[in-house]
């Protein structure tokens, strides 16, 4: 019963529709910025989330990436996609259900080298009961749920 109390919560807070644009971003971003501007780099050094600063920034797949130092901006540089988040940085709940949601970079984890962010704390728990299947389902509509 708690679990289907959490399931209705996380589908009314993380599948609220997106912006009606035409074509939606691989990444998903928020005034252009990808993870809101945090360091990506900063989840796979222990750090968490920690902001990126203007000054060590640049643009890769149409969003701007910012880092703390120009160290983290170089290894992502040397491999991005060893560091950008897996479904672009939407919600991995919200994709193994078929939806579009943006990921909160405070909300994350990083499981078999793979940096997955949620939308909300109602997802997370969610998320930790059942990451397999969900994970499994999820794959399974990326990237095709870009297109509905």
């Amino acid at each position: 019963m708690l679990r289907q109390i959490f399931t209705a919560l996380a589908l009314s807070l993380c599948l609220a529709p997106l912006s009606a644009r035409a074509e939606v971003s691989i990444f998903s971003e928020r005034n252009g910025l990808a993870l809101d501007g945090y360091d990506v780099v900063s989840f796979f050094e222990g750090q968490g989330a920690v902001e990126g600063r203007q000054e060590f920034a640049l643009m890769w797949k149409g969003v701007v990436w910012r880092f703390v130092s120009s160290g983290n901006q170089a290894r992502f540089e040397a491999n991005p996609r060893a560091y950008a988040p897996v479904f672009g940085g939407y919600c991995a709940y919200a994709m193994s259900q078929g939806y579009l949601a943006p990921g909160d970079p405070h909300l994350w984890r990083i499981d078999n080298g793979e940096l997955f962010l949620l939308n909300n704390a109602s997802v997370q728990v969610i998320w930790q009961e059942d990451a397999g299947a969900l994970l499994q389902a999820a794959r399974g509509n990326w990237p095709a749920v870009l297109r509905d």
